[in-house]
């Protein structure tokens, strides 16, 4: 490798199972990225919805071997490829998301197809929380819903790390978007990033807002969360529509007879990146940071983000 590349790393790890607390600091070996592989020096990190259960066990996500460093996305600049990497080159700035693990840490190897180059329209900081959630959104507004240009949407859970982006790949699209966010703070950022109509699933009415949005029905919803009245508002939905949420969701949304519900999963692929960079384009696009923790914070953060935040939190690693 590169002579100016470390030998040693710090990461945040854990060397079993359990809450919070068995997060630690220490130094690993930094990787050796494979033939088809990029290695990054990353500058920031996701933390993920999903990760306190990936930390606990719960959730089987990776291969699990101890000292474990967990973690699916983040950003930064390569500084190594495999030899038979051909998209990308030294000093690249890139963002990535990858099932793998091996984001909280200041170096991770990744899959060339699991890497793309930060679009203009996004802050390099800001795209160390835009792969996983990127995806996810993309996926299920463009694969599931197959969203198109006039549609009423819902999209509930508009304030988190997937909602957020999913508002904004939506109005790309051409749909009008009714929008349930988390709290006062929340309703005011999906009104700065374009929904149509915002509401807060904690104080208003979602069935209401619904029927009042589109007195047709609703062309189809992405679900991201529970919430209070949810499914009220799914009913909304047209006979013939499309209810999509990510797997993980619980309880799963209940529909209506004649309206598919469909769960899915956003992977990673050479293909979906292609499409959100082709989408989100110079921009401009946001990201929206709720809090960035050093890596000592990692236990923190994995505390924090079983809370109320707005979009997602994230590691700063250099």
């Amino acid at each position: 490798m590169n002579p100016s590349i470390p030998e040693t790393m710090r990461a945040a790890a854990f060397d079993r199972f359990g809450g919070p607390e068995v997060l630690h600091t220490e130094s690993l070996p930094v990787p050796r990225p494979g033939r088809h592989d990029v290695l990054i020096r990353l500058d920031l990190a996701g933390v993920g919805v999903w990760d306190p259960d990936v930390r606990s066990g719960a959730l089987p996500l990776g291969r699990v071997r101890f000292p474990r460093v967990i973690g699916n996305d983040g950003a930064g600049v390569v500084v190594a490829t495999g030899t038979g990497v051909s998209r990308f080159r030294l000093g690249d700035h890139v963002y990535a998301y990858s099932l793998d693990g091996g984001f909280y840490a200041e170096y991770v190897a990744v899959r060339e197809d699991n890497v793309a180059a930060i679009p203009s329209g996004v802050d390099p900081v800001e795209a160390g929380a835009l792969g996983a959630d990127g995806i996810t959104a993309l996926c299920g507004l463009d694969e599931e819903l197959r969203v198109r240009r006039g549609d009423r949407l819902l999209i509930f859970g508009a304030s988190g790390g997937v909602g957020h982006i999913a508002v904004q790949l939506a109005k790309r699209l051409g749909a009008q978007v009714l929008a349930v966010a988390s709290g006062r703070d929340g309703v005011e950022l999906v009104q700065r990033l374009g929904a149509d109509v915002a509401i807060d699933g904690h104080r208003d009415d979602p069935g209401e807002a619904a029927r009042a949005f589109a007195p047709d029905g609703l062309d189809g919803a992405l679900v991201l969360t529970d919430g209070r009245r949810r499914d009220e508002a799914l009913a909304v939905v047209k006979k013939d529509g499309r209810v999509a949420y990510p797997r993980g969701v619980d309880p799963e949304p209940v529909v209506a007879s004649g309206v598919q519900a469909l769960p899915y999963d956003g992977m990673p692929e050479r293909e979906a990146f292609e499409r959100l960079n082709r989408l989100i384009g110079p921009g401009p696009f946001h990201v929206e940071l709720g809090h960035v923790y050093s890596l000592d914070e990692a236990a923190r953060a994995h505390r924090d983000v079983q809370k109320h935040h707005l979009g997602k939190l994230a590691l700063r690693l250099h």
